[in-house]
């Protein structure tokens, strides 16, 4: 292919197509399948959140062209094997959007959004009774347990208060993730096995999750924030140790705390 050309999305699946070659392709683009590609899907779609978090859009760019490449290696095993192609896919999203969004595509209005939102949930429930699946009259049905387990969690509770089970407010949320914390607290002190404290800490983290509604904050974005800032001050922490002569490493805990403070009141100072 030229490389001063600029590439099309035609482009892409062709390079999809010779990358998957028995005989000439990858080596290791070909031994793939849906499994072992999967985990890099997940991952590439975090690194679109994350360049978006940073607001770096030449990452979001690579990033999201990354996360396009995943579509197209699954779409391409899928040819493959007689099941679908790409093109397969770009129908079936858009005639789901068109068919989702009939206030735009079609005659019907909606009075606000809640009411959108309400309908959007009814068409969703129209395509499983057509996809035969079997009839499920919960508030929770249909929260896909393909999430990550607290973009689920969130899913349930948002469900859940549609119905009115819910906090009024923030301060019942607090009680109650105080209460889960003590439970755990309890639970170490009686030297519980791993199954209690996990059963005990699963639910310190739902709590959390809703918290984190009742706040309307993001909750990956707060664990991702929270993630980025310990990354920064720890390497912060390191580097300040190498100038002092004496390695993170080499340090007790006490020491490793003192220097953490430090560099927590560096950026505090900034």
């Amino acid at each position: 292919m030229n490389a001063s050309k600029r590439h099309s999305l035609d482009d892409l699946l062709a390079i999809m197509a010779r990358l998957r070659d028995p005989q000439t392709g990858c080596p290791w683009d070909v031994q793939q399948d849906f499994a072992t590609i999967a985990p890099y899907t997940i991952e590439e779609a975090y690194e679109v959140a994350d360049a978006i978090d940073r607001k770096d859009w030449h990452d979001l760019r690579d990033e999201l062209g990354d996360l396009l490449l995943q579509v197209v290696f699954h779409a391409r095993m899928a040819q493959e094997q007689g099941l679908f192609d790409f093109a397969d896919v770009a129908h079936a999203i858009s005639d789901k959007m068109i068919r989702r969004h009939p206030h735009v595509f079609g005659d019907v209005s909606y009075d606000d959004l809640d009411a959108q939102m309400e309908a959007w949930e009814a068409i969703k429930a129209e395509e499983r009774a057509a996809k035969g699946e079997l009839h499920d009259d919960s508030a929770l049905a249909g929260v896909s347990r393909g999430l990550p387990e607290w973009k689920r969690a969130l899913k349930l509770q948002q469900r859940a208060a549609k119905v009115g089970f819910d906090w009024p407010d923030e301060q019942p949320v607090l009680d109650k993730l105080a209460e889960e914390i003590e439970e755990v607290r309890v639970e170490f002190v009686a030297g519980a096995d791993k199954a209690r404290l996990q059963d005990e800490i699963g639910d310190v983290a739902f709590v959390l999750v809703n918290l984190a509604r009742h706040a309307d904050v993001d909750f990956s974005q707060a664990l991702r924030h929270a993630n980025a800032k310990f990354e920064r001050r720890f390497r912060s922490m390191e580097a300040v140790a190498r100038e002092d002569g004496v390695p993170l490493a080499e340090r007790d805990l006490e020491a490793q705390e003192a220097l953490w403070q430090r560099v927590k009141a560096g950026e505090s100072h900034a």
